[in-house]
């Protein structure tokens, strides 16, 4: 829970670049999209999509994270929402992630495909470890706080799609360029980053307590599944498969435990 704090002239600085990065990276992509510069975030994907593919309808799913990144940073930027330590501690990180999702649109429309590992892999460290390290206030959000769905959900919904996306990135330029180990085959290494992302998402709905990270994760998955069903069953069972641990472990670990008896003390919950 947050205490209400009027929010001080450097910190409606720091919630204004916010809300600047926020505008930048969804203007960016639907002018991408709109005049037709360059790939798409799905061409991009289906370049080298030969070891792991993803259905391109599951690119959708960036229209609900935009929403909820410019629900976030509207609110966050009134000067009558309270300055709380999850504002506090994530607002640069976001800002960062939300640069770097910004200009990876940018780097997969010119093919500059090293760029856009090092934005995405960047953009997802930048704001998970931020969301670990203030796990303990993220439990301490009430089921109906403001703050979890306004905050905590946007942001852990684009950790979580730039989870799987990003070790699909890495699949898609490594195969393209011939870089993938022949030490494995390609099936089982997209086995492997199907196993990794599943682990991913529970691992972290377990220490948040929320299931906002995993459902982009089994949002993808199910697109893995839908995609490789014609050319490649192993992988399209073990995605499905995938998908559906991850969606009831999310539900179970996100609703049905009961978070951790840590509340931060003397912090009534309060805010716009």
């Amino acid at each position: 829970m947050s205490a209400l704090l009027r929010p001080t002239p450097a910190q409606m600085t720091r919630r204004l670049i916010v809300l600047a990065c926020a505008i930048f990276a969804v203007v960016v992509a639907q002018v991408q999209m709109g005049l037709g510069l360059g790939q798409t975030a799905a061409e991009f994907a289906a370049d080298s999509d030969a070891t792991l593919k993803v259905a391109g309808y599951a690119f959708a799913i960036w229209g609900v994270i935009y929403l909820g990144l410019l629900v976030y940073a509207v609110r966050q930027a009134l000067p009558a929402t309270g300055e709380s330590v999850l504002l506090n501690r994530l607002g640069w990180p976001s800002a960062v992630a939300l640069l770097g999702i910004g200009w990876w649109i940018v780097a997969a429309a010119l093919d500059w495909e090293s760029g856009t590992i090092l934005l995405i892999f960047g953009s997802l460290l930048v704001l998970l470890i931020p969301l670990l390290m203030n796990a303990a206030a993220i439990r301490a959000l009430s089921r109906t706080s403001r703050e979890r769905w306004t905050v905590v959900w946007p942001l852990a919904l684009l950790a979580g799609w730039l989870g799987i996306a990003a070790p699909v990135n890495l699949l898609t330029v490594l195969t393209g360029n011939g870089d993938l180990p022949a030490i494995l085959a390609p099936t089982v290494w997209a086995l492997i980053v199907v196993g990794l992302v599943t682990a991913k998402a529970l691992a972290v709905t377990w220490v948040l307590r929320t299931p906002a990270f995993a459902l982009p994760i089994a949002w993808g998955l199910l697109g893995v599944f839908n995609a490789e069903q014609a050319r490649n069953g192993v992988l399209a069972g073990g995605a499905v498969v995938a998908a559906g641990v991850t969606l009831v472990g999310a539900v179970i670990l996100g609703f049905r435990l009961k978070p951790p008896v840590d509340r931060l003390a003397g912090a009534p919950e309060r805010g716009l």
